[in-house]
């Protein structure tokens, strides 16, 4: 661990460099530029907001709220894990000519994808503020929910950008779980109470996506106190699997290097 923080401190200015010509790239042939990291979200929330709330009968109070927060965390998680699969083979150019930590090329994608989570964050006080949400004091609990958030997605990270170097499937692997695990997270519904008995808070609980949704929720629009128990639990957990994600990546490498 230590090496670790002795790399990221020596690298974390090239990580922000590279999120930042990252972000200037993607909207450099756009008309409306940044512009779409703010119609993008909003206008799924839409979509999603009509399907689940019209056709499904969705009774979730606040509903354009409660899906809107829960895209804003998939997208960021979904985003991070999604890239980190091929994320050396898209920098082949970078790691074969000079040495560079790894793990910090998934730190610029965090950087990349948490700018972006800013402008949603700005829509969702926007809508808490057009709803007449009121503000409560737990939402002083939203920076462990994203600590959480944020260790948990690295510690994925670790693991698919190792093994993505070695098998070319993961990426299609990958999406799939994925498209799993957002519908099973309670993105689009109340996952505690719209499952049978205690199975949802259960599954709320044990899925680290769905109890990072419904602590958001939470704090933001039921005026409630997050399972500060379970988002401790894992913290430790995902610290734990990113320490073991770290030590992988160091002790391969120079392996990277030849088979990308």
């Amino acid at each position: 661990m230590l090496r670790f923080w002795k790399d990221l401190k020596g690298h974390y200015r090239y990580a922000i460099f590279s999120a930042k010509a990252s972000l200037k790239s993607e909207v450099a042939s756009s008309y409306l530029n940044w512009i779409w990291w703010i119609l993008e979200p909003f206008c799924f929330m839409l979509i999603y907001a009509f399907i689940f709330g019209t056709v499904f009968n969705a009774k979730e109070p606040h509903f354009g709220v409660f899906i809107f927060i829960g895209l804003t965390a998939w997208n960021f998680f979904s985003r991070c894990v999604t890239q980190s699969v091929k994320i050396l083979r898209a920098n082949k150019s970078i790691v074969t000519k000079v040495y560079i930590p790894k793990f910090v090329l998934l730190i610029s994608r965090m950087f990349f994808n948490g700018y972006k989570m800013l402008f949603s964050l700005g829509i969702i006080v926007v809508m808490l503020v057009f709803y007449r949400i009121p503000v409560s004091i737990n939402v002083i609990y939203i920076p462990l929910v994203f600590i959480v958030q944020c260790v948990f997605t690295f510690a994925c990270m670790t693991f698919l950008m190792h093994y993505g170097v070695f098998i070319q499937d993961l990426q299609n692997v990958t999406d799939i779980v994925l498209r799993m695990l957002m519908y099973l997270s309670g993105i689009f519904y109340n996952l505690e109470t719209r499952m049978p008995g205690r199975y949802g808070i259960i599954l709320a609980k044990i899925n680290p996506i769905a109890l990072i949704l419904t602590s958001y929720r939470k704090c933001l629009i039921y005026a409630q106190t997050p399972d500060l128990k379970w988002l401790v639990i894992w913290l430790l957990i995902s610290v734990a699997f990113a320490a073991l994600g770290m030590r992988i990546i160091y002790k391969n490498e120079n392996s990277y290097v030849k088979v990308i």
